[in-house]
């Protein structure tokens, strides 16, 4: 689609914009947003996406109606071509509602949870800061849709390798997940 000028927005440019590309300030960028396969979070302790592309910049972590049996954290761990990292994970996590509360993360990116079979509903973003040290940041909200409770996350970890895999679990790893749907969708 052709543009000659952003009425408002302080910039003035022609050429042609595609669907992939958006304009920051003077920048362009150009990207294409990728869908993993959709997985039942209906069994198992873990669920693992593999295959994330080294040219990765942006993941994002989708949750439907996901629990687990246990009362431990939902934990997304990052991993790279030598395994599963879980540790060197740095922020807090907590909720609000109820008394609210938060605490330190470092076994991964958790999502507070102290009552067994409630459900979570959102997303979690990850960032790739930089590539020369492999430094991912984490943010995100989810509603706990069985409670009128809210879930969030931020913080960083740097790997020692390219990102190329991404868990889902509980910092103990042996709640077993039994409801909802996991899905990751990746930006180059």
């Amino acid at each position: 689609m052709p543009i000659s000028r952003i009425p408002g927005a302080g910039l003035e440019t022609t050429g042609t914009a595609s669907v992939n590309t958006f304009l920051r300030g003077d920048n362009a960028w150009s990207g294409t947003i990728t869908s993993g396969t959709a997985v039942a979070s209906t069994s198992g302790t873990s669920i693992d996406f593999t295959g994330i592309p080294a040219t990765a910049k942006r993941i994002t972590i989708l949750l439907a109606n996901v629990s687990t049996t246990g009362t431990v954290p939902l934990t997304f761990r990052l991993g790279t071509s030598g395994g599963i990292v879980a540790t060197g994970y740095i922020g807090s996590q907590g909720y609000v509602g109820g008394t609210p509360s938060s605490t330190n993360m470092s076994t991964g990116f958790e999502l507070y949870n102290d009552t067994a079979a409630v459900t979570y509903s959102g997303q979690i973003v990850l960032m790739l800061v930089d590539s020369a040290t492999n430094t991912w940041c984490a943010s995100g909200v989810v509603g706990v849709t069985t409670q009128a409770y809210m879930r969030y996350i931020g913080g960083y970890i740097a790997l020692s390798g390219v990102l190329t895999q991404l868990r889902m679990t509980t910092t103990t790893a042996t709640p077993t997940f039994d409801s909802g749907i996991i899905n990751i969708m990746w930006e180059s």
